[in-house]
């Protein structure tokens, strides 16, 4: 018998906001099924549906054009109410992010996590591996 996954925990295994995972399985792009008003995954046809070359696919995985990426960890967070201030340790260096609350969130950024700053012109953005 297959172990079934809720939309949350499917949406962390794929890395996707949850809303995306129940649009892409209403859309059946997904395999689930909706039972009341909840969607149910099958664990092992998700994953199943993920592995390639016998390795687990990172969905969210992209290829970005900004060159300067810095690999640093993260030593502190500071939300707000709609923004949240990042501070990565790089080397004997610190960067200072500033995102929104939400992308904290949603990346599941902690202090300790390994990070990438992503510079591109003013901005420095935060990507977690």
């Amino acid at each position: 018998m297959s172990e079934y996954l809720t939309a949350r925990e499917a949406a962390s295994i794929l890395r996707l906001h949850v809303k995306r995972v129940q649009a892409l399985a209403r859309a059946g792009k997904l395999p689930g099924a909706r039972v009341g008003r909840k969607w149910l995954f099958p664990r092992d046809q998700l994953i199943g549906g993920l592995r390639r070359g016998g390795r687990v696919q990172e969905v969210a995985e992209v290829e970005i054009s900004a060159r300067n990426q810095l690999r640093g960890r993260v030593t502190a967070i500071s939300l707000g109410g709609v923004m949240a201030e990042v501070r990565v340790q790089i080397g004997a260096n610190e960067i200072v992010s500033v995102i929104t609350r939400t992308s904290v969130e949603r990346m599941g950024v902690k202090v300790g996590d390994e990070v990438v700053a992503v510079i591109k012109s003013t901005e420095v953005m935060i990507g977690k591996p």
